[in-house]
């Protein structure tokens, strides 16, 4: 093999590898940017604790305190490491009102109930996103993946985000149609479950049909790349 084809091989693999990089990092990204796994711990480990402990003491207030108390050390522990404390502190708001909710009415099923209050928010947020045509999708990763809004202009992108979008009004619709339900129940058991099933598991099945729609669809027209 001459010089020049090595170096051509050589440079093809580069750019091989450098595409594949670059794709690996804006999957990490799309991933972080919807709170990623930290964040879904910060969310969902709480829950189920609460869910244990009710099992085990059917005491509400003893209960949402130890999922509380959980949610605290967590936190505590992102300080000491000095990692990025943003869901950790939200997550520590969000379950402070779960318990304080639930103790205040005295039933289990209340500690889930912001959850759903939060899902139905998302979800009409996301829908009217899409319907003034700035998809939620494409106000997050538009600054991540380099083309910061310029998207809008371009329409098969805009499409493309706003498909994205859709997706994530699917996931937040389809908690509130499996739990609310079972919310009205007062269906602990079940509820939480489904919290915890709907959680993490959903939330990356959402994740990757977002990347999946984003990275197979065409870049951004060329024209309104940056320079």
């Amino acid at each position: 093999m001459s010089n020049s084809e090595s170096h051509n091989q050589d440079k093809f693999q580069d750019k091989f590898q450098d595409k594949f990089q670059d794709k690996d990092e804006d999957k990490a990204r799309v991933l972080a940017a919807f709170g990623g796994k930290k964040g879904l711990l910060d969310s969902g480990a709480p829950a189920l604790i609460f869910l244990i402990a009710f099992n085990f003491n059917k005491d509400v207030r003893d209960s949402a305190y130890l999922a509380l108390g959980f949610s605290m050390i967590v936190t505590i522990i992102r300080l000491i490491k000095r990692d990025t404390i943003q869901h950790a502190v939200s997550g520590v708001i969000g379950v402070a009102f779960c318990a304080w909710l639930s103790n205040r009415s005295g039933k289990a099923e209340d500690f889930y109930l912001p959850g759903l209050w939060t899902n139905a928010i998302y979800g009409a947020a996301y829908a009217f996103s899409v319907v003034i045509r700035w998809p939620v999708v494409g106000l997050v990763l538009g600054p991540l993946l380099g083309e910061n809004f310029k998207w809008r202009k371009d329409p098969i992108r805009r499409r493309i985000y706003a498909k994205a979008t859709w997706i994530w009004v699917g996931l937040f619709a389809a908690r509130l149609i499996v739990q609310y339900p079972l919310y009205l129940s007062g269906n602990v058991n079940l509820l939480g479950t489904a919290r915890l099933i709907m959680g993490f598991p959903l939330f990356a099945v959402a994740a990757w049909l977002t990347w999946q729609v984003v990275k197979s669809g065409p870049k951004l027209r060329e024209d309104l790349r940056p320079t």
